[in-house]
């Protein structure tokens, strides 16, 4: 089988791509003309011969498209013209309910069902999930991500992942930089706590490296409950204590870099993504390339070596 390439819109947010000053003006030009957003992007998309998207933060959120089309029916018609379609989608955002605070659920499910349904009305069954951030090392009173703590999140993604699996979606977690899914230990501990039937792993290769991890001895363990991974290339493991604020993103990037200049074990990699349900998407990562269609076609380059390999 001969996977399909995606990649996350983030990959389009660099405000060169734009002729912008900042990620700010970015936004608001975005937010103004959500129209010309779409097109731009799934023309630049169609350049590079990339089919899939994953939608995440705004601009590149699910209500932008829908401010955009004004429904999922003409977001997908418009997709479709150019051999395009919907592979996943971020719960992100301000507005997102805080997994941490226990008596929300109820928001939490109402939340996820909505992104669920958007989903289904795009053919797609992929919603991705990111457990709460850390706190900084050293703030008082101090945060441990124990099994108590794994366990209240385990429980939510249970309710979730029941909800979810209702409109036909899979509800799969990410492995971000300074989360409480972050470490090889934090993966394992969080799957051994869930039920493989409604809660999934969309593992990230850059991040597990960026927490000292073996990408491709996670991916192995877990392979078969992988129902997507991002493909992201890391230059060595943090190697301090990040303030973990809003600036913490902003932090991790010096440590990022293009897929195949980095300490990624790619040909491993590859292969125990072959093995994986997920194996029919290769999503590449890209924050914010100023060229994003080089730098997808660059990346689609490197991945389809080592498939081959």
């Amino acid at each position: 089988m001969t996977p399909r390439f995606a990649t996350d819109i983030i990959t389009f947010f660099h405000p060169d791509f734009w002729g912008l000053q900042s990620a700010d003006a970015v936004r608001g030009w975005a937010s103004a003309n959500p129209e010309g957003f779409w097109e731009r992007v799934m023309d630049a998309l169609a350049e590079a011969g990339v089919t899939g998207i994953e939608l995440t933060f705004a601009p590149g959120d699910i209500d932008s498209a829908l401010r955009a089309f004004g429904g999922a029916p003409a977001f997908r018609r418009a997709l479709e013209t150019r051999g395009l379609s919907v592979v996943s989608a971020f719960i992100a955002g301000s507005d997102c309910p805080d997994w941490r605070d226990g008596t929300n659920l109820p928001a939490i499910v109402a939340d996820a069902e909505r992104r669920a349904a958007f989903l289904a009305g795009m053919g797609a069954e992929l919603l991705v999930a990111g457990l709460p951030m850390r706190t900084t090392f050293g703030t008082r009173p101090p945060f441990f991500v124990d099994a108590a703590y794994m366990t209240r999140m385990a429980d939510i993604a249970h309710v979730v992942g029941e909800a979810v699996a209702r409109h036909g979606v899979k509800l799969a977690f990410h492995t971000e930089s300074n989360s409480t899914l972050w470490y090889e230990r934090d993966i394992d501990l969080f799957m051994a706590l869930t039920d493989p039937r409604y809660v999934w792993l969309c593992p990230d290769s850059c991040h597990i490296a960026l927490g000292g991890g073996d990408p491709v001895a996670v991916a192995r363990r877990h392979a078969q409950r992988i129902a997507l991974a991002h493909w992201k290339d890391a230059v060595k493991p943090i190697d301090v204590h990040l303030t973990v604020d809003e600036t913490v993103f902003a932090q991790q990037q010096p440590y990022m870099t293009e897929l195949g200049t980095g300490i990624v074990d790619w040909r491993g990699w590859a292969d125990a993504m072959s093995r994986t349900p997920g194996a029919g998407i290769v999503l590449i990562e890209l924050d914010e390339a100023p060229d994003p269609v080089a730098a997808l076609r660059a990346g689609t380059a490197v991945a389809s070596r080592q498939m081959r390999a």
